[in-house]
């Protein structure tokens, strides 16, 4: 089967060469600079989008999956950009990057378990599949201790494990009653899929990595639209946050028009 060797190309310079499955691969100061941004760039947008999850609540129920479906995909870029510039400017402390790392990895989880919340709260299920509720948080937990205690130690396993976290949950959300967005749903989850064939592929592609992070940033944006669309943008929170940003509006005219009569004010004094 025919592939390309990038490292024959132009390419070859914005990257360097592949590492045992036992090391970390070390990224170029491109790659190093890309991994950040493609992740930073995304920290303000979701905490914007949060935050319009917030306004759209109609009870307790829809504002508490909004804090926590807000803060895992907040937490996932914020926490993933520390990382990244945590190794690309201070990998000299071996132990506070490997801290940071298990940090990043352990954040992915409650950043799954985040993301189905909003479904498992909000959704009718069946009287089995509403036990999923609690357990995905009980699976981000014995994730996250794996992560723990087993840093790096199987990077296959460690794969297996991210990928049956967004699996399982995934499943039960085919018995809810009301089916819509499960096409948003099933087409992000393809991105996450495919994505992680660049994850995989340190060393082969230049910016293997960033562009890993391109497909999450997108996986993710895609489960937020069907959350936004068909859990919070019905009933009165449409409303609600329509007169929010309309009040805002009117503020932001009235402070205008005080600013203006302030800056009128010192030129009619000084008019004969």
């Amino acid at each position: 089967m025919y592939s390309m060797d990038f490292r024959r190309t132009k390419l070859g310079r914005f990257m360097n060469n592949r590492v045992p499955s036992s090391k970390r691969y070390q990224p170029t100061e491109y790659e190093h600079a890309a991994n950040c941004a493609t992740h930073g760039f995304w920290i303000i947008p979701s905490i914007l989008g949060s935050s319009v999850l917030y306004f759209l609540s109609d009870d307790q129920w829809e504002t508490i999956s909004a804090w926590m479906y807000g803060t895992g995909l907040s937490g996932l870029f914020i926490m993933s950009t520390m990382f990244h510039t945590v190794s690309w400017k201070k990998s000299h402390l071996r132990k506070v990057e490997q801290r940071f790392h298990m940090c990043d990895r352990m954040v992915i989880y409650f950043f799954i378990a985040a993301s189905y919340a909003p479904w498992l709260n909000l959704r009718e299920l069946g009287p089995w599949a509403v036990h999923m509720r609690w357990l995905v948080w009980i699976m981000a937990c014995i994730g996250s201790a794996y992560v723990f205690f087993f840093h790096e130690k199987n990077k296959i396993l460690d794969l297996l494990c991210y990928t049956a976290m967004g699996a399982v949950p995934a499943v039960v959300l085919l018995s809810m009653p009301n089916r819509e967005g499960i096409l948003e749903l099933s087409v992000g989850g393809v991105f996450y899929c495919l994505g992680i064939v660049f994850f995989k592929s340190d060393g082969l592609i230049p910016f293997a990595h960033a562009i890993w992070h391109v497909f999450v940033a997108v996986g993710a944006g895609i489960h937020y639209y069907a959350i936004w669309r068909y859990l919070y943008a019905t009933g009165t929170g449409q409303i609600k946050i329509s007169r929010y940003f309309e009040n805002s509006f009117l503020e932001l005219a009235y402070v205008g028009r005080e600013l203006e009569c302030l800056w009128r004010s010192p030129l009619t004094a000084l008019m004969p």
